[in-house]
């Protein structure tokens, strides 16, 4: 290792973008080696190699992003390190290639109740309760297709007459929030390192409408299921 490839701690702290007292945080949780590396020029001077940096962010970011205990960082950063840089740049790809999607069609709130009939306070509810996320600019590609949704349910006799609520959203939003969880760690898991991160985004947008349609099929049968499986089971 060559003296270029050296850093000070302040240095290490300035390009990482990490404080030195959290560097050295990471250093005694043994997250950047075991000091192996690191070269001492007298008791309160030491050397860093420059592929520290580069380390350093990885660690912060899964801290951050991923929300990991220190001690499973520790775990991936011996293990295999390269994967979990893969993994988080595909995750940051997959984010810019929707959010610039859905930013460029998103439409008004104006338009929204003028198109699909529905009352103010119901989509306020909605965007309360957490199933819609409007922004300033109006609402994104997925939104919409969710009022339409419900906008079709009350048309079709679904009156909160009957009981029926924005607040039915939730049993469907709740049910799915952990089959996404584990639909996310699938597919990094299987794509980070695996393919180019072009191709794994190229992969993941086109499952989007397959899935849709998967889901939607499964649902229909599954409730078809249920309503023979309740009239057999009736006295």
């Amino acid at each position: 290792m060559s003296a270029d490839d050296l850093l000070k701690m302040s240095e290490l702290a300035e390009r990482s973008g990490v404080s030195a007292a959290t560097i050295k945080h990471y250093l005694r949780e043994g997250l950047l080696g075991a000091g192996e590396d690191v070269v001492r020029t007298s008791r309160n001077m030491a050397w860093y190699p420059s592929a520290f940096v580069a380390r350093v962010r990885l660690i912060k970011r899964l801290q951050e992003d991923r929300f990991m205990p220190l001690r499973v960082i520790r775990d991936v950063m011996e293990s295999d390190p390269e994967r979990a840089a893969a993994m988080l740049e595909l995750e940051d790809r997959i984010l810019e290639a929707t959010l610039a999607q859905r930013d460029g069609a998103r439409i008004t709130a104006a338009h929204a109740r003028e198109r699909y009939d529905l009352p103010a306070k119901v989509l306020d509810r909605l965007a309360e309760i957490g199933v819609l996320s409007p922004t300033a600019r109006g609402y994104d590609p997925d939104d919409v297709k969710i009022i339409e949704a419900i906008s079709r349910f009350r048309a079709g006799g679904y009156e909160e007459a009957l009981g029926f609520t924005v607040f039915d959203t939730l049993r469907y939003r709740d049910a799915l929030v952990p089959l996404v969880a584990e639909e996310v760690r699938t597919l990094l898991d299987r794509l980070a390192g695996e393919v180019s991160v072009d191709r794994a985004v190229q992969i993941i947008a086109s499952g989007a409408d397959p899935l849709r349609e998967l889901i939607g099929a499964l649902h229909s049968k599954l409730l078809l299921a249920e309503l023979e499986r309740q009239r057999s089971t009736s006295p």
